[in-house]
């Protein structure tokens, strides 16, 4: 299995930043990491979890939904197998907890047909 490792949560002040890493490891048969498309997703209590951002390993430009764009920005680096959340202007209204997410081949916005999940990591922003 791909196993999937968040880090880089924290509490922050609104306006500020962090940036969260999504470390991956393992690799399935006749594919290779590069060929999963990598995500974040986010929960706050009592919430669905939704759609955060996506990008392919191997290629593909980044997704944002509507709520984060222009503030966020989805990368990874392929040669560490990780993929990162740079999350700039931070409001209240962001916090929740975040996961990060592989599929093989496609992303989706709807959280159910990713195959993969992390943890997750706590990000609070104060008012």
């Amino acid at each position: 299995q791909v196993q999937l490792v968040e880090s880089g949560g924290g509490l922050v002040q609104a306006g500020g930043s962090l940036r969260l890493s999504c470390a991956a490891s393992g690799a399935a048969s006749g594919r290779t990491f590069s060929s999963y498309a990598m995500g974040w997703f986010r929960q706050a209590p009592g919430k669905e979890r939704e759609f955060v951002a996506a990008i392919n390993w191997s290629g593909g430009s980044p997704y944002y939904a509507d709520s984060v764009k222009g503030r966020f920005t989805i990368s990874r680096d392929n040669a560490k197998n990780t993929v990162y959340l740079q999350m700039n202007s931070l409001k209240p209204e962001d916090t929740a907890v975040y996961y990060c997410a592989a599929n093989p081949g496609s992303w989706y916005p709807d959280p159910h047909p990713w195959d993969y999940w992390g943890q997750g990591t706590q990000v609070t922003v104060s008012s």
